[in-house]
């Protein structure tokens, strides 16, 4: 089999098998493009009354509890603790993707908001799905491979000129 034809057949059955897998990481990457300039996907950074952290961690899970839709009751709820000394506060990330955000100087809560980048995350490498290593790994290699056989495809055309170009000179006398 010819090297071209054994690329094309690569390269349309490569696009074929990781068509879906791409196209959701092409999806998901450009939403994550946006995280930090849309309050849907990730809610802003709010500032604190003052810089100077204070208090202790217990002092932040006892403000936690008090929010409304995080459903904190122990650290067995909490998935991450964010601090931001310069900013003063603390972002407590919760389990089921609510994030509070507590200033660490009044234990107030700032804000409270649903957390959309980390599931949007876990959709972009495959993981939501449970299949990063097993689809989304391979498709990447595939990908790659496709990167490739594009390249060659793209300039085969230019290098059969050249060879044709490169005969009829050495054919006239």
């Amino acid at each position: 089999m010819r090297a071209s034809l054994l690329n094309r057949r690569l390269h349309r059955w490569g696009a074929i098998l990781t068509a879906i897998p791409v196209l959701i990481v092409v999806a998901t990457g450009l939403l994550l493009q946006f995280k930090k300039n849309s309050d849907w996907i990730q809610p802003p950074t709010q500032k604190a009354s003052q810089t100077i952290p204070t208090g202790t961690f217990d002092d932040v899970l006892d403000a936690a509890k008090k929010a409304e839709f995080a459903d904190i009751a122990d650290w067995s709820d909490i998935d991450r603790l964010d601090v931001r000394p310069n900013k003063g506060m603390v972002k407590v990330r919760a389990k089921n993707h609510w994030e509070v955000q507590i200033d660490l100087a009044t234990r107030e809560i700032l804000q409270e908001s649903y957390r959309r980048s980390d599931i949007i995350e876990d959709i972009h490498d495959g993981s939501f799905f449970g299949v990063k290593l097993t689809v989304f790994l391979p498709s990447a290699f595939v990908l790659v491979l496709l990167w490739g056989t594009g390249i060659y495809l793209f300039f085969l055309p230019h290098l059969a000129k050249r060879k044709q170009r490169r005969k009829a000179r050495e054919k006239k006398p």
